[in-house]
């Protein structure tokens, strides 16, 4: 049977908007930033803001530390969370997953490790969402007029999509993150340590010795 809550995540709920109902067709998963530090924010406190500001999703993740925190059921919609207006296209899809990820859209949070993202890809798998990405990989900022004209027909395909490549969004989020990483196709890169800089050794002097036998000093060594 599948869950409707991810096995291993946190729950803070939430309820869906008034008059959000699912409204069936191809199963599909959107990755949105929330533009925050990962660093300095729980996966808890970040659900605990959007319930406090009457917004919803579905999980929050902390790709950083791997916390994962669910606020809505796959069989409920959050409703109004990718685009103004109508169509409400989170309500479209036999299931709409709407992923918060505690992040950059201008820092790529695929170029780090990330912490527990198997066990949502398997979630998302056991919903069928189908790990293909229709739309191409996320740009820098908003999808240029070409991007935004084929964006119906491939929204209709279903599979994983960024925030900015859903149909009427105005979001530049994720960024240019890396589907084949995200998709669990590629690793991401390993946790970079800034090297320690230690100081140069002071120059040394070189000494010589001139025709007649005596020392002189020819200049300094750069150690």
């Amino acid at each position: 049977m599948v869950d409707a809550w991810m096995p291993g995540a946190k729950r803070v709920p939430c309820t869906s908007r008034t008059g959000a109902h699912l409204q069936g067709g191809a199963p599909r998963a959107v990755w949105l930033t929330t533009e925050s530090d990962p660093a300095a924010l729980t996966a808890r406190a970040v659900s605990q803001r959007l319930v406090g500001e009457g917004r919803t999703g579905h999980l929050v993740w902390n790709p950083r530390t791997g916390e994962t925190v669910q606020l809505l059921p796959a069989t409920a919609p959050a409703g109004g969370e990718l685009n103004p207006g109508h169509p409400d296209r989170a309500c479209e899809g036999r299931v709409c997953i709407v992923i918060t990820v505690i992040g950059w859209s201008d820092v790529p949070f695929t170029d780090s490790p990330l912490y527990a993202l198997a066990p949502i890809l398997n979630w998302l798998d056991s919903w069928e969402v189908p790990r293909r990405w229709p739309a191409g990989a996320p740009s820098a900022g908003l999808p240029g007029p070409r991007a935004r004209a084929s964006g119906e027909r491939l929204w209709a395909r279903g599979g994983h999509f960024g925030h900015s490549q859903v149909p009427g969004s105005q979001s530049a989020g994720p960024g240019a993150v890396c589907p084949d990483v995200l998709l669990g196709r590629a690793e991401a890169p390993p946790e970079r340590e800034r090297p320690l800089r230690s100081p140069a050794p002071p120059a040394l002097p070189v000494v010589g010795h001139s025709a007649n036998g005596e020392r002189r000093f020819a200049g300094a060594a750069s150690g």
